[in-house]
């Protein structure tokens, strides 16, 4: 009874500031929802539905983008594949598309979080995502994607070492067949292999012959595709440092700009419960700034509340 209370309250605090006269205290509301984990945000949303009879993310969804608070607690609120599905589909379909953003969310997502948003995009927008990004995309990008998100439904099983120095060996030969590169070989490879399989492949390939397989993409051999395809595995085999680099990206690019706003606090929002720790040392060893300063320094009085809830998320990670 007591725990039910306290959603209720929480519910109550949530209801007075975006519904109604919005005249709540969002303060308060800010302390509360960052101190709550990802199962007690879904019983705030079971527990608003039954006591307001309409779904909290439904009512979120219709001020966010008037209220950048709403917005950052829709985030928040919303299940990882969901809020993934919906990165996608904003990506494709806004103003311009996103090729940066698509990239990140594919290479930093594993093969079985990748199926979930394929899923989640399926259900919500009647459409698959490899035909719309096929639609949407053109160039080296679209085919490299679309081969890893081919990939995704293979996610079950343990790695298999064995296959992945087998397959290291592949790539190596693909990388080295005259005075040109098989992809062929290696897309296909990569098509076959989930995301644990694939970063055990890379693992593989640098006990084998010294250095990292992205180290080579950047050679002149391997022309744009070879470039771009880096990108992406980076992103696979080292999230953290990818993440970094967008947060650097970001913060070179001068204070107070939307793009970094919405980077850093899309950054902060969806790794909170894997690897935000890890990017946030990253990101301090490569800048000298602290993930927290550079919210703060995004997030000036205008955007104050919306930086103290990216602020609270971080301390209680």
């Amino acid at each position: 009874m007591q725990t039910s209370r306290k959603y209720e309250l929480d519910c109550q605090y949530l209801n007075s500031c975006f519904l109604g006269n919005g005249e709540g205290n969002r303060q308060k509301l800010v302390e509360i929802l960052t101190s709550r984990d990802s199962q007690e945000l879904k019983h705030i949303r079971r527990t608003f539905a039954a006591l307001y009879n309409q779904d909290l993310h439904w009512v979120l969804s219709t001020i966010r983008n008037n209220d950048a608070l709403a917005n950052v607690v829709y985030l928040r609120m919303s299940e990882p594949q969901e809020r993934d599905a919906e990165i996608i589909r904003e990506a494709l379909f806004g103003w311009r598309v996103n090729i940066n953003t698509l990239i990140e969310v594919v290479s930093t997502r594993s093969s079985s979080e990748l199926h979930s948003i394929k899923q989640a995009y399926r259900s919500r927008y009647s459409s698959e995502i490899e035909q719309d990004m096929a639609h949407k995309i053109s160039g080296s990008f679209k085919e490299i994607l679309l081969t890893f998100l081919k990939s995704s439904p293979k996610y079950g099983g343990r790695v298999d070492i064995s296959m992945s120095l087998c397959d290291a060996k592949t790539l190596y030969e693909a990388m080295d067949c005259g005075n040109s590169v098989d992809w062929k070989t290696i897309m296909s490879l990569l098509t076959q292999r989930n995301t644990p399989q694939i970063k055990s492949i890379l693992s593989a390939y640098k006990e084998l012959y010294g250095h990292e397989f992205s180290k080579f993409l950047k050679s002149n051999k391997c022309g744009k595709f070879g470039t771009e395809m880096r990108i992406v595995i980076q992103g696979i085999q080292f999230p953290a440092k990818f993440f970094a680099k967008q947060l650097r990206g970001a913060l070179q690019g001068g204070g107070g700009g939307g793009d970094g706003r919405e980077i850093l606090s899309r950054v902060v929002i969806t790794r909170l419960e894997t690897d935000v720790r890890e990017i946030s040392n990253v990101f301090a060893a490569k800048t000298g700034w602290s993930l927290g300063n550079f919210v703060r320094r995004e997030f000036n009085s205008s955007y104050g509340l919306v930086g103290e809830f990216l602020l609270g998320l971080l301390r209680h990670c």
